[in-house]
């Protein structure tokens, strides 16, 4: 959460709008049993393909992402990703489960149709430490989340040229 909340925070700045879904806030039972007509699941769907920029985050167990952010993908669209430019942010024990982004996460991202998945950021439990009962990134951490929202915030800038100039295109013809 910490990771997310600073990558969030930072991306703020250059956003228009911003939507959190936190998979934990679904309802279990829609969830769990693809209920697409469950109206929370409706809406948070609708909020992932309305989004140009997507941000993954989720803590690394045994070696793979969450089975709380698998449910949420496999009710995706096919297609659910498409032409998203997508930052996977995760949080593990340690650096052993580091691949686990590499090898599990961004394949199913790229199955969905992602554009464009940014190198993710990883954090081990000791780069974010509990001080005074709030978890803290560290200034290494945070300057990586730094390098990769730069990236995001280059990409939707130029995603937001190709727009106006096909609009502008589609004026001229019109």
């Amino acid at each position: 959460g910490a990771l997310l909340q600073l990558a969030q925070a930072r991306l703020l700045r250059h956003a228009t709008t911003t939507e959190t879904i936190t998979v934990r806030d679904l309802p279990g039972q829609a969830l769990l049993h693809a209920e697409f007509a469950d109206t929370d699941i409706q809406a948070a769907i609708r909020k992932v393909l309305e989004a140009q920029v997507i941000l993954v985050a989720t803590p690394i167990h045994k070696a793979a992402y969450s089975g709380l952010l698998k449910s949420f993908l496999d009710l995706l669209p096919q297609d659910g990703l498409r032409d998203k430019t997508v930052l996977p942010l995760a949080t593990g024990g340690s650096a052993a489960h580091l691949l686990a982004l590499d090898y599990a996460l961004k394949p199913v991202l790229s199955a969905l149709g992602a554009r464009d998945i940014l190198d993710a950021v990883y954090a081990s439990d000791a780069q974010i430490p509990s001080v005074d009962g709030r978890y803290e990134v560290d200034a290494e951490i945070g300057v990586r989340v730094e390098q990769s929202l730069r990236s995001v915030i280059e990409r939707a800038a130029q995603y937001d040229a190709e727009a106006e100039a096909a609009r502008e295109r589609d004026a001229v013809l019109a």
